[in-house]
């Protein structure tokens, strides 16, 4: 589909009516919803004016559960006693300082933004700073994605992938992502693709109670030593370098994942995101 002139306004794609949560909000209790509901950001407004004030992501999580400096929630302020960190409000991890658009920003606007900030949504604002909704990476994904364009996915994959293995630790993991800025590592042993940890992964292993499983003493240690393996998705979707990029789009919409590892000849040749595919189509626009 394209745009005339790629002016098309974002609302007419964006998720309207966002869920949104206050800031006394416990993180454990955030980090619910978004599982429930399948989200990886989750708008923090005042409940008196409804103005955004902060936004907690999946990228929040990882980097709480050892991935980066919000780790020292956990380790300073709470002496490694996990369950009392993550019973503690989204204050003291949400990100304040905001990348928003406006409501009549344009589709180029926006995926131009996206693509220079490697951001994957962003609220949408009214004049008076209230939320009107949310943008992110697969919506565009679906409003740009042109059929025509013959562009084949080994010509945009990313060749050189950080890999981990399967019994790697999830704290290690989790630094790895946080360091890197990555949002997903494929799982690989012996040249063998055994799947991919996402940052929604780490999010799904804290909002669906599977980490209060691993704790005995309530300390962090616990949480973090447990085998990758353990928390990654269990569906593992793969695509071929020599489909066309709209196919590809079509088949992360319909399997509802940001990424895909692209196989060739029974090894992992590269990965492909929604990222990538956002950043192709948006100069065909017309």
């Amino acid at each position: 589909m394209k745009t005339q002139g790629g002016v098309g306004k974002i609302m007419t794609y964006a998720t309207g009516n966002v869920i949104t949560i206050p800031p006394t909000t416990s993180i454990i209790e955030a980090v619910e919803v978004m599982t429930k509901k399948g989200f990886r950001r989750l708008p923090v407004t005042d409940p008196g004016t409804k103005k955004l004030k902060g936004i907690i992501t999946a990228g929040d999580i990882v980097n709480l559960m050892g991935g980066g400096e919000k780790y020292n929630l956990v380790k300073k302020k709470y002496k490694g006693n996990f369950l009392a960190a993550v019973n503690n409000s989204v204050r003291g991890i949400m990100t304040t300082d905001v990348r928003t658009v406006r409501e009549d920003s344009s589709l180029t606007e926006v995926a131009n933004r996206m693509i220079s900030e490697m951001t994957g949504g962003y609220p949408i604002v009214s004049n008076d700073g209230t939320m009107a909704g949310i943008i992110t990476e697969r919506d565009l994904m679906k409003s740009l994605c042109n059929e025509s364009l013959q562009t084949r996915v080994e010509d945009i994959m990313t060749t050189k992938i950080r890999t981990v293995r399967p019994d790697n630790p999830i704290g290690s993991v989790t630094r790895e992502m946080i360091e890197r800025h990555f949002r997903r590592l494929p799982i690989v042993s012996d040249n063998v693709l055994h799947g991919i940890i996402t940052a929604s992964d780490v999010l799904n292993y804290l909002g669906t109670g599977q980490v209060f499983q691993k704790i005995v003493t309530g300390n962090i240690t616990e949480v973090m030593e447990v085998p990758v393996r353990t928390i990654s998705g269990k569906k593992l979707y793969t695509i071929t370098p020599d489909k066309t990029l709209g196919e590809c789009a079509r088949m992360m919409i319909g399997k509802k994942v940001g990424a895909l590892p692209v196989i060739e000849d029974s090894r992992l040749a590269g990965i492909i995101t929604e990222h990538d595919l956002v950043k192709a189509f948006t100069p065909d626009m017309v």
